[in-house]
């Protein structure tokens, strides 16, 4: 079976973000083609009323499921997952989609301090499952939710080449860092996929070192799992291109796109 006969794998975000696990899916199943969908028109998403944006997220996959036909669905967002994760399996019960959640889990597992911190979209902050997970998996931390207001415009600006202002940037990660009866925050949870193209800044600006989590490799491997492997000796461009449902991304954007290896449709 050659690429030209695959069914492609779609990898959906609010924005440009998603590329941080579209670039880690594409080491892991390099056979492979991929549809990128940044649904621009609507980012940011962290503003919305819940049931807007989830009629809004449904009715936009019930058009890319139709045009695309992809062997799974990858949210690479989440605030739509956390969102509307439940009810775009309800909705399209014969798709499998993977999805992306803050995670809790395995910073709840590596942290010496107790003290974690989850960097995120206000929208993300206030979901139930956020909470879900801190009470499942981190009980036994103190975990801070962070809801940036700010931080994923300044990440699609940063992405897209633009200067971004330090004290910017600082004042949005502040909150993070936590000290506590002697202890300090040591690991900040990267809970939407726009924030880790900006981890090097996040650094620099820290006022301490910590381990700044970025989910986008275990997505990608969960997206393997969920993906039957075949022979990748003939690498058709059958796919490999970029939906922004704005219908006109700017410059930056279109250049950033073809430095991923993405056309835009």
């Amino acid at each position: 079976m050659t690429r030209h006969d695959l069914k492609p794998i779609l990898v959906f975000d609010s924005g440009i973000g998603g590329l941080t696990v579209l670039r880690e899916a594409r080491v892991l199943m390099p056979e492979r083609g991929f549809i990128y969908v940044a649904d621009d028109a609507g980012f940011p998403y962290g503003g919305w009323e819940e049931e807007a944006l989830t009629k809004r997220i449904l009715s936009l996959f019930t058009d890319l499921l139709g045009t695309y036909q992809p062997e799974i669905c990858v949210i690479a967002c989440n605030t739509a997952f956390t969102l509307a994760g439940a009810a775009l399996r309800q909705a399209f019960p014969m798709m499998t989609f993977v999805g992306t959640v803050p995670a809790i889990k395995p910073a709840a597992e590596r942290t010496r301090s107790g003290l974690v911190s989850v960097l995120a979209t206000p929208g993300t902050v206030k979901r139930a499952y956020t909470r879900d997970l801190i009470q499942s998996f981190a009980s036994q931390c103190h975990v801070r939710l962070v809801g940036s207001e700010n931080l994923a415009r300044l990440a699609e600006a940063y992405i897209r080449g633009e200067g971004v202002n330090d004290e910017a940037v600082t004042a949005e990660i502040a909150p993070c860092f936590v000290e506590k009866d002697g202890a300090r925050t040591d690991i900040v949870v990267l809970a939407c996929t726009h924030y880790p193209f900006m981890a090097n800044v996040f650094r620099r600006l820290a006022p301490w070192p910590v381990d700044w989590l970025d989910p986008a490799e275990a997505i990608a491997r969960q997206a393997r799992r969920m993906v039957p492997a075949a022979d990748h000796t003939e690498h058709g461009q059958d796919y490999d291109f970029a939906v922004f449902t704005s219908g006109n991304p700017d410059f930056a954007t279109r250049r950033l796109m073809q430095g991923f290896g993405l056309r835009i449709l």
